[in-house]
């Protein structure tokens, strides 16, 4: 692997070091071999954490000239992302550690896509699962992946999780992302909503994180096999947004996937509502008119 860490000197954000990388590597594999990436930048050691309150971790110098990324082992996919992550913290020197030399992140540190404005430790975390989505699974092979696809699918994300080596939850933001259809993904807890991700034409789901999964959702019609995912059936589609009241309820369809541990993804994809003629909207606002003139 021809990269070196001139190849990267004033790349300041997660986006610049990508480019950088990908220019130095056209080539990559897929999966990406994250940690021969991390020896050819400067990481000395990839070693395991024992400190339960943490997920990965990083030990360097002041002048970032080498470090030892450290990460739980809890599965592949699950570490090569929080490996990914500390490889960030060292690439990007503005990210300044809580103690001097050491970086220690939390599982919740490694799911954290927005930070508080002002708050520079959740931006760097931020910054660092950018980097880490971007790296494992770089735009232009996950685009090539993705041209297979057709409809929305949650087995599309099952097969994306495992050519490119990460978890499923990664899978599903990214599929999210480069999908071309209104889609989103709702990650389930114990019959709660943990997490949602949009693609950018998604209206914003009206059940907020920790909320019950709605009661008429597929999600409560199993039972559903685990790790395999359901049929994609049409559901009310005001169970997950806001319906305008006057207008044409848009179509939604559902998709669950169970998984272990009580958690599950769910696919919500919606349909463009047609536009209405000028002739059906003539008519439309003539019965609403009479509608409301008869309540009087």
């Amino acid at each position: 692997m021809p990269i070196s860490r001139r190849d990267l000197v004033d790349a300041g954000s997660p986006e610049a070091l990508v480019k950088r990388i990908l220019q130095a590597e056209p080539n990559l594999p897929v999966p990406v071999p994250i940690e021969d990436l991390c020896a050819r930048l400067g990481i000395l050691r990839i070693e395991s954490l024992d400190i339960d309150e943490f997920e990965g971790g990083l030990v360097t110098d002041a002048k970032r000239s080498e470090g030892t990324i450290l990460a739980k082992r809890r599965g592949e996919p699950r570490r090569r992302f929080t490996i990914a992550h500390e490889l960030a913290h060292f690439l990007m020197t503005h990210h300044v550690p809580d103690q001097p030399g050491r970086f220690l992140c939390k599982s919740s540190d490694l799911l954290r896509l927005t930070a508080k404005e002002g708050d520079q430790r959740q931006r760097r975390e931020v910054e660092a699962n950018r980097f880490a989505s971007l790296m494992l699974m770089p735009p232009h092979l996950l685009r090539d992946a993705m041209a297979a696809f057709r409809e929305p699918d949650l087995q599309h994300v099952l097969v994306l999780a495992r050519d490119f080596a990460v978890s499923k939850e990664a899978a599903a933001r990214a599929y999210v992302q480069y999908h071309s259809e209104k889609i989103a993904i709702v990650v389930a807890g114990n019959g709660r909503v943990q997490r949602c991700y949009r693609s950018l034409n998604f209206p914003a789901v009206i059940a907020a994180v920790g909320d019950p999964v709605p009661t008429g959702s597929l999600y409560h019609s199993g039972p559903y096999l685990p790790n395999i995912a359901s049929d994609i059936a049409a559901c009310s589609s005001d169970l997950w947004i806001d319906v305008k009241r006057d207008l044409h309820a848009p179509a939604l369809y559902e998709q669950v996937y169970r998984q272990q541990n009580s958690f599950a993804m769910i696919l919500l994809r919606l349909e463009a509502v047609p536009e209405e003629s000028a002739e059906e909207r003539r008519l439309n606002e003539g019965w609403r008119h009479r509608f409301h003139a008869g309540r009087r």
